[in-house]
């Protein structure tokens, strides 16, 4: 679709095909499903679909592993998770980039927006977002023998990340992780 929605239609009223009326709609049209109308930024939902099923995520972890899930287990998940977490913060840390944990129901983009307003000369990654939120997370249940006999897929609170980069050319560009569902933040105070 185009960014204001226009679709075209055939002579009896029915749905041919996305008619995009700007370039950016033109050049990724294969890729594009639905429509988009958000003209002060560009917002991209990162989405692991590795992580959604057993399969999946078994697959996932034995590439990070060299083809093996002899570690995979929940504390291992969990120091993943952890790890991820503080390097996030680490490298923000280093690089004099605000890290800002919200409060369940904060809208992210306004403080994205008031933090542009207030820097308008940024460029790069200029402002990290983290929330909590329930999300599917991995328990993994092993036999006395170590084999894994279930890999169970349960709602938890786990950190979603939002990185607000500013770009020379796009302007505006706002990241949001669809957290792997198999890491599981080890802090729970923080939440919301």
């Amino acid at each position: 679709m185009a960014p204001s929605g226009q679709t075209k239609f055939d002579r009896y009223g029915l749905y041919c095909a996305s008619m995009h009326t700007d370039e950016f709609g033109n050049h990724y049209s294969d890729l594009l499903d639905g429509s988009y109308d958000c003209v002060d930024r560009i917002v991209l939902n990162g989405f692991f679909v590795l992580g959604y099923t057993p399969g999946g995520f078994r697959t996932w972890w034995r590439r990070l592993h060299h083809d093996s899930d002899d570690q995979l287990d929940n504390a291992h998940l969990m120091r993943m998770a952890g790890r991820f977490g503080r390097r996030v913060r680490g490298y923000a840390q280093s690089q004099a980039i605000p890290v800002i944990d919200c409060r369940t129901g904060e809208r992210k983009h306004e403080i994205a927006e008031e933090y542009l307003s207030k820097n308008p000369s940024v460029r790069g990654l200029f402002l990290i977002l983290i929330s909590r939120a329930i999300a599917p997370v991995w328990e993994v249940r092993r036999s006395r023998q170590g084999v894994i006999q279930n890999l169970e897929s349960r709602k938890a609170y786990v950190n979603h990340y939002s990185f607000h980069i500013m770009d020379p050319d796009w302007g505006h560009i706002h990241y949001q992780d669809g957290r792997a569902p198999s890491l599981r933040s080890p802090d729970h105070s923080q939440r919301a």
